[in-house]
């Protein structure tokens, strides 16, 4: 217990102190950053649903679009539902807009 009261932040171990035993403070942060299974859940679905309407907006940059795939991917990583390197590439392609057509067409064949 001392060593997670040094491993913590002074705010995060007053929402902890109370507890006698490690495994009570463990399962009190865990639920705090983690969630319920129902939370995690809803987490998952919301995601697998931004992943499934994924589109590059037209007022962003190819790094932006970038930014906020790998960011849903890594939620969803972190949530256990994970995609292959090919899986994102063809998710990638698949959302840029018309103007990129070909580039997206060039990148396919090879």
């Amino acid at each position: 217990m001392n060593i997670k009261q040094y491993a913590i932040h002074p705010n995060e171990y007053s929402c902890v102190s109370m507890f006698s035993s490690a495994k009570e403070m463990w399962d009190k942060l865990k639920l705090i950053y983690e969630g319920t299974p129902e939370v995690k859940e809803t987490k998952a679905n919301l995601l697998v649903y931004e992943d499934e309407i994924f589109k590059m907006s037209p007022v962003e940059t190819i790094f932006d679009m970038f930014a906020r795939l790998f960011n849903i991917t890594n939620g969803l990583q972190a949530l256990k539902k994970n995609y292959t390197d090919s899986e994102i590439v063809r998710k990638v392609l698949r959302s840029l807009p018309l103007a990129w057509h070909t580039k997206a067409t060039v990148i396919e064949d090879s």
